[in-house]
């Protein structure tokens, strides 16, 4: 990275960190409170790395609470947030069978290779469950944001999908790959009036309509096959009106200005990751969503670092002692970015005068435990918005292989979510819920 994007970066993080502070839950963005009330909504966010982590030094050896059992060295940046953390041991993602299938359903627990007829095929994930439920009056239905790592997805461990989300039909969700991307997208541009923001939204809608018709017109001549593609499509375009049905009805409402400079088109790993927690939290305490989910990237976070292995080879990270002090390294440095964002969370205030912490459930994991391990995935836990949750300690479930969905489950139904279930669940995890 140049000497200059280096120093616009940092300067950018500097001028964030006092915007941040100061910054105040602006009503005029938040269409989820009801009028006259001062009641905060419940925000949920969904965190995902690839390949796991180093397992000797990462994983606690037993249960109890922090305080009393101390926390790893992968754990150590989380010191000072040591009663605000909990990490659930013994899950396992019982649809996840394929060890090289990445983060594709992470969140939503299908074995994406197990339906007959089909090479693929996924269900909903845990996220779009809950945006349906918590982010009925938002700008954005939920924010979903990724990476495109420069070695690959399957090199990152991430694998199949443009991001962790997936939708009804089982279709992955683009994401915002760049800081300056969301950075675009959250904030108001000063060059498109209303005007001209009207003028696009008709001209993307006729743009669809003429797509709709000239399929509708090929469909008698399709196979069958042809024609499950066709409605696949048709799901597609379906997806892209009801954004644009939300966009219409948001176009009369302005975007808060930027509070910081522009980022740099090119920045990646570290502080990329840095810049999009920030924003996340932005975009939180606006109102402009209360679903948020980051697919994270791994091999530029590495390359940052000065890592020249690909994420890929570093999970074989038992053949020598650099590869394994570089695995180490890795999980400090995911750590210590959770940390960060776990800070912000803390210092900014929420629409009931509470912090933005206090009103959320933030979730940190990956579908892999250490480099190809499918079960007892990592599962750390954070915030205040699980009201029956209590924080600081490791969980160790008695059951081996307690479905995954069972998490999001309980996750979802603390968050006010009303489903009964999830995917593979079988019911929610009683020693999560109300653990002292």
């Amino acid at each position: 990275m140049s000497v200059l994007v280096e120093h616009q970066s940092r300067r950018t993080f500097l001028r964030l960190g006092g915007v941040m502070m100061t910054l105040p839950f602006l009503e005029s963005f938040a269409g989820t409170l009801p009028r006259g009330g001062r009641v905060a909504p419940k925000r949920m966010v969904f965190l995902g790395g690839g390949f796991g982590f180093t397992k000797d030094s990462f994983y606690p050896k037993a249960a109890g609470r922090f305080a009393e059992i101390g926390l790893t060295e992968g754990l150590s940046p989380l010191k000072r947030h040591l009663d605000d953390i909990t990490m659930v041991s013994n899950m396992t993602n019982l649809g996840a069978t394929n060890p090289h299938g990445g983060s594709g359903s992470y969140l939503t627990g299908a074995n994406v290779a197990g339906t007959p007829g089909k090479r693929f095929h996924n269900s909903i994930s845990c996220d779009q469950v809950a945006a349906e439920h918590l982010c009925q009056n938002n700008r954005y239905s939920s924010l979903v944001l990724s990476a495109k790592e420069p070695d690959g997805l399957q090199n990152a461990g991430h694998g199949a999908g443009l991001s962790l989300s997936w939708d009804e039909e089982g279709k992955s969700i683009p994401g915002y790959n760049k800081p300056l991307e969301l950075y675009h997208e959250i904030f108001a541009s000063t060059t498109q009036s209303k005007e001209k923001l009207n003028e696009i939204l008709k001209k993307k809608q006729s743009v669809l309509d003429l797509l709709k018709a000239d399929t509708l017109s090929m469909k008698r001549r399709l196979s069958k096959n042809d024609t499950d593609k066709l409605e696949e499509y048709y799901t597609g375009i379906r997806q892209v009106e009801l954004g644009l049905e939300r966009q219409a009805k948001w176009v009369s409402v302005p975007k808060m200005k930027a509070p910081f400079e522009m980022p740099d088109e090119g920045l990646i790993g570290e502080e990329a990751i840095h810049l999009m927690y920030d924003m996340m939290i932005i975009a939180l305490q606006t109102g402009m969503t209360n679903v948020v989910t980051y697919r994270q990237p791994v091999c530029s976070l590495l390359s940052g670092m000065g890592v020249s292995l690909k994420a890929h080879s570093l999970s074989h990270y038992g053949f020598s002692q650099p590869r394994i002090d570089a695995s180490r390294e890795r999980d400090q440095k995911c750590m210590t970015l959770l940390a960060h964002f776990i800070d912000r969370l803390k210092e900014v205030r929420d629409v009931d005068g509470r912090r933005l912490y206090d009103n959320c459930i933030v979730s940190y994991g990956s579908n892999l435990r250490s480099g190809h391990e499918l079960r007892n995935v990592p599962a750390l836990l954070t915030g205040g918005g699980a009201d029956d949750i209590k924080h600081g300690s490791h969980i160790v479930l008695p059951k081996k292989d307690t479905p995954l969905a069972n998490y999001w489950l309980t996750l979802m139904q603390q968050a006010g979510v009303p489903i009964e279930s999830f995917s593979h669940s079988t019911g929610i995890i009683k020693e999560l819920v109300g653990h002292a």
